[in-house]
């Protein structure tokens, strides 16, 4: 088992085409054993609270299940937001399943919109942790279902480093983010220190992505129909 972690991010945005823009926000992120949940003292637990940890894992054994995967009950490690006073929003959460030999077998990329829309993309990384995958997923009200991303996703050790890269159907890329930064024990210091310098971070993670579509759509990128989907 590994004991819980915190994250402090840099997270990048570059898009190349119609238009170039680009962003950079600082944040934080837990990483976290399935197996291994985070034991907070009593006031510190309405800032930093996680789905229970089995009921995750069973989840995510079941979407590897279903694509075909067994990780023989191997460490699932998740890097996430935590709910923080009751609300939590994910862009992007990251569980790299091992098998009982301790390598990765699977990862599993669930991605939400601001929709309420999900969905899992589930990858076999090769040695070099990368992997590619057909977009099915509706995010940016700016991008079409379409395309191929390109993921980096070496599990996290002293440092988190994590990059996705989307194509366009003819190979030209044109929009790419990364997420960096030192992996912290997640003792109760820390996290207050962490919750004092990002304060009610989980609404800002949802104004920030409103506010650069803003900037977006007012620089006249056109407004794409969301398709529908279920997942």
């Amino acid at each position: 088992m590994t004991a819980p972690r915190l994250v402090r991010t840099v997270i990048r945005h570059t898009r190349t085409e119609p238009v170039r823009h680009r962003f950079t926000y600082r944040s934080y992120s837990w990483l976290v054993d399935l197996d291994e949940p985070p034991r907070l003292p009593w006031y510190l637990r309405p800032f930093a609270r996680l789905d229970d940890g089995r009921d995750v894992r069973a989840v995510v054994e079941r979407c590897l299940a279903d694509n075909g995967i067994d990780a023989g009950g191997g460490q699932v490690l998740m890097l996430t937001n935590a709910r923080v006073l009751g609300y939590v929003f994910n862009p992007l959460t990251v569980y790299w399943c091992h098998d009982r030999a301790g390598a990765v077998r699977a990862v599993v990329a669930e991605v939400h919109n601001t929709y309420g829309g999900m969905h899992r993309y589930v990858v076999e990384p090769d040695a070099r942790a990368e992997s590619t995958v057909a977009k099915r997923f509706h995010v940016s009200p700016f991008n079409p279902v379409a395309g191929r991303y390109r993921l980096r996703a070496p599990v996290p050790t002293d440092r988190l480093r994590l990059a996705i890269v989307l194509d366009r159907p003819d190979g030209r890329t044109f929009f790419a983010a990364s997420m960096s930064g030192r992996v912290l024990p997640a003792d109760p210091h820390t996290l207050l220190r962490v919750l004092l310098t990002h304060p009610l971070e989980t609404w800002r993670v949802t104004a920030r992505i409103r506010w650069q579509g803003l900037r977006l759509w007012a620089r006249g990128l056109p407004v794409l129909p969301r398709p529908q989907h279920i997942s």
